[in-house]
């Protein structure tokens, strides 16, 4: 999408996927316009699940041409930006930049860090945003109030950063709009887990609240109800698919599969190989990088990667760097846009450096390598997080074994074509092999056989 919009420059241009997005992209602008001509306050939730094209939409609102006509003269002269995208997602946002960097400012010019944002604004109360339209990616992940003043410098006053933006929105003068991109069940950090309550409170605390209209899906206007204000519209729920046609059956397979639903995830399997998806299982690493390397051996363009959890104890001593200092060293920008010509080596296609769920959240590959730790594991027929390394803080996660489940559903979800799982060959994930056999994931080794057959 990033490159897409720095080779097209306009919306309009992109074709057939942009029609997917276009209806909610064309009411938050008449919202946006709206606000701009009553002198008002907006805050506007956009829902859908990962891939139906929620980063697309900030993006488009950013950079596009939808918003140009709203830019407005401040008393010092210069004209405002109509709109900024903001994500808490740092992997994302390197990404985003490292792709959009030759549209100035190193990328920066219509895609910024939150943290990096509201550290600026937080410690200048004077300090006055040039946008009207604040873009706020994940909203529902984000930072509760204990998290900002722990991990934002200047940002320990007691409020959570849906309570910082609504003050920055308040700043802008005349009128101003945040859209709060909202996914669901991915809130895989400590200080995510209270979700879009907060942006009711940050309304309701406002000495100003009644300046303020909240714009929501169904779905989500429970949250708010009662507040004055409420508009509810189907158009702010993105329901189509942009990634792959069967991602709706994909995210199915993997509830079933971690959640132990009363739903089978086998039928969801046999349904996902037949319209041509591949979840594969082995407990040979070398023979599932050999097989993504053959598979994309004609494809230049294709990436692959990778992955695994954070909390694994295991996995370094079977080849896969999900260490702490080797993750830290990823560049991830190169990592998910450079090929087999990246002269650093830097690529996921040399399936060397490894990505966690912090590193891929928000972002996709044609096919994952997910090499699966001892932190989730089957034991006895039910999942177990007991053997996951601890928290620093574990007083700090409402519920661990919940990010667990939330880390692994990221993990699973990242491959456009195909999820390759690499279980190490250990007693404590023999059980947990089985298990993924059971629900329908087909083993490599006799994929291979056959295709050889």
């Amino acid at each position: 999408a990033a490159r897409e919009l720095l080779e097209a420059g306009e919306v309009s241009r992109i074709g057939s996927i942009d029609e997917k997005t276009r209806p909610t992209l064309e009411y938050i602008s008449d919202i946006a316009r709206e606000a701009a001509h009553t002198g008002t306050r907006r805050l506007v939730l956009v829902t859908g699940l990962p891939g139906t094209g929620k980063t697309l939409v900030g993006l488009q609102l950013a950079h596009a041409r939808f918003l140009d006509d709203l830019s407005m003269n401040r008393p010092d002269g210069k004209p405002t930006a109509p709109a900024v995208y903001l994500s808490g997602n740092g992997p994302l946002v390197e990404v985003l930049q490292y792709e959009l960097r030759g549209g100035g400012g190193g990328g920066k010019t219509f895609v910024r860090d939150v943290k990096a944002y509201v550290a600026m604004y937080s410690k200048r109360p004077d300090l006055i945003p040039p946008e009207h339209v604040l873009i706020f990616d994940e909203a529902q992940r984000a930072f509760d109030a204990t998290q900002v003043a722990r991990k934002h410098d200047g940002g320990g006053d007691g409020r959570s950063e849906p309570e910082h933006f609504v003050d920055f929105a308040e700043r802008v003068p005349g009128w101003c709009v945040v859209v709060g991109l909202v996914g669901s069940g991915q809130e895989i950090h400590v200080g995510e887990e209270a979700g879009l309550i907060q942006w009711r409170h940050a309304v309701e605390r406002s000495a100003r609240a009644a300046e303020w209209t909240v714009h929501t899906p169904p779905g989500v206007s429970e949250v708010f109800s009662g507040l004055g204000g409420v508009i509810v519209d189907s158009r702010l729920i993105l329901t189509e698919e942009l990634r792959f046609h069967l991602a709706n059956q994909v995210h199915e397979f993997v509830r079933a599969l971690l959640q132990e639903s009363v739903d089978s995830p086998r039928p969801f399997a046999d349904s996902l190989e037949h319209g041509g998806y591949h979840f594969r299982v082995t407990r040979d690493l070398g023979e599932a990088k050999k097989y993504l390397r053959q598979r994309y051996a004609s494809d230049p363009n294709a990436r692959y990667g990778l992955i695994a959890s954070s909390k694994d104890r295991e996995l370094v001593r079977f080849g896969v760097p999900n260490d702490y200092q080797s993750t830290k060293r990823v560049q991830n920008g190169p990592w998910f846009a450079e090929g087999d010509d990246d002269p650093r080596g830097r690529s996921c296609r040399e399936l060397r450096a490894c990505v966690t769920e912090f590193g891929c959240q928000g972002l996709e590959l044609d096919a994952s390598l997910l090499a699966w730790g001892t932190d989730l594991v089957r034991d006895g027929g039910t999942w177990t997080n007991r053997h996951a390394r601890g928290y620093q803080r574990p007083m700090d996660v409402r519920n661990p074994y919940q990010l667990r489940l939330n880390a692994y559903r990221v993990l699973l979800t990242r491959g456009r074509d195909a999820c390759i799982v690499f279980v190490p060959p250990i007693r404590m994930l023999d059980e947990t092999y089985e298990y993924l056999l059971d629900c329908g994931f087909r083993s490599l080794e006799y994929t291979v056989f056959q295709q050889a057959g």
